[in-house]
């Protein structure tokens, strides 16, 4: 550890240090990305309000501990936190672990070296929550994970192939998370529903299922806060809310169809075009209104250097929480229509005075949730443009 130049950060009420390197990636001495702090943030709220839920102590697993500010963060900054593990193949992180652990004055902190999937194996039903924030894909851990996960526990998922899971690149997506994704205006949204369905068919092979408490976007990486449950039949139903969305790139007309083996337009009912699918993936709700807005009212406990850019993303969240699946987007509208994009806020206005729903969405400030049918959508932007 001598031989390395340190840099020293402050995080919320946490103090870490760690070797200062040029470059964020994984070929770093001891792994620590900066910009992954909104991510450690929202996450402190998550796994506070997911405690006072519970109304006991907590056991936590940081599955891959790097410098190991995330599992230190957890333990300092948490109340009701029992026991923190964290866990990291490289041998050289676990010292820095060890440091920071021993700089923040914290107990009750173990600190592991072992392959992550055979990590969990090792420790089924000992964590109340999961936390899994590789460099790349969860999808080689959610197995794992899966075997590993107790009963209303809470399973807490980034993805920073976002490339794989928007459409970029389709090969790479049906590989590792067995879905064909679609480049479209809200790839993005596709990409976490790619993920939590990924994550509802690999937990039901154990007879669990999920709840998807939040879920958000946000620049190179998709995080996910899944609720796990127990039971067969609980998990049947669940894979109800598997199924594919039918996309038509000329009319931009789309429709959600539930169900594993459900059969699937392949012509637009609007143009006659050809639909192009993605999924199978997760049609049920994305984000859930009531735990967002404790998360909310928990931000007034802690100190978070992101609060502000937080707030806004999670009151996002929360306002698009019970919207349709998929969003239009203006830009891509207009072009279609061949006109100028009409003010934000008369969008938005008029299509609520038609009697639809209508909300902004975190994924782009372009974007609108609503569950008027496309042709209604054209049809105001073209009064608009004309008034």
């Amino acid at each position: 550890m001598d031989e390395y130049k340190l840099k020293t950060i402050e995080e919320g009420l946490t103090k870490i240090e760690f070797p200062e390197y040029e470059k964020v990636s994984s070929d770093a001495p001891v792994f620590y990305n900066p910009h992954m702090e909104l991510n450690r943030d929202i996450s402190i709220l998550a796994l506070q309000t997911y405690q006072k839920e519970q109304d006991r102590e907590i056991n936590i697993c940081d599955l891959f501990g790097g410098s190991g500010i995330r599992g230190v963060r957890y333990k300092n900054e948490i109340d009701g936190v029992g026991h923190v593990s964290i866990n990291d193949i490289s041998e050289l992180a676990n010292e820095f672990e060890k440091h920071n652990v021993e700089l923040n004055s914290l107990e009750d902190i173990s600190i592991h070296n072992h392959d992550a999937s055979i990590f969990l194996r090792q420790n089924r039903g000992e964590f109340d929550v999961i936390d899994i924030d590789p460099f790349g894909t969860p999808s080689p851990f959610l197995d794992s994970a899966g075997y590993c996960a107790r009963r209303e526990s809470l399973l807490c998922l980034t993805a920073t192939d976002t490339s794989a899971l928007c459409g970029t690149y389709k090969e790479p997506c049906i590989r590792k998370y067995n879905a064909k994704p679609y480049k479209s205006e809200y790839c993005h949204e596709t990409g976490i529903r790619i993920l939590a369905g990924f994550c509802a068919l690999t937990l039901s092979k154990y007879a669990k299922c999920i709840e998807v408490l939040l879920s958000h976007s946000t620049e190179h990486y998709m995080r996910l806060y899944l609720k796990v449950k127990k039971g067969s039949k609980r998990s049947d139903e669940s894979l109800k809310n598997i199924g594919y969305i039918s996309h038509c790139n000329e009319c931009l007309y789309r429709e959600c169809n539930k169900g594993l083996a459900t059969p699937i337009p392949d012509t637009c009912p609007e143009c006659g075009e050809k639909l192009i699918q993605s999924g199978p993936l997760w049609l049920g709700e994305i984000q859930n209104k009531e735990f967002i807005s404790k998360m909310i009212e928990e931000s007034e406990n802690k100190k978070l250097n992101s609060e502000k850019q937080l707030l806004k993303l999670l009151n996002s969240c929360m306002k698009e929480a019970e919207s349709p699946a998929t969003f239009y987007d203006v830009h891509s509208i207009c072009r279609s229509l061949k006109i100028s994009a009409p003010k934000l806020d008369l969008i938005f206005d008029e299509i609520r005075n038609n009697g639809f729903e209508a909300e902004k969405t975190h994924f782009t400030p372009t974007g609108i949730k609503t569950n008027a049918p496309i042709n209604d959508v054209k049809n105001i932007f073209i009064r608009l443009n004309n008034d």
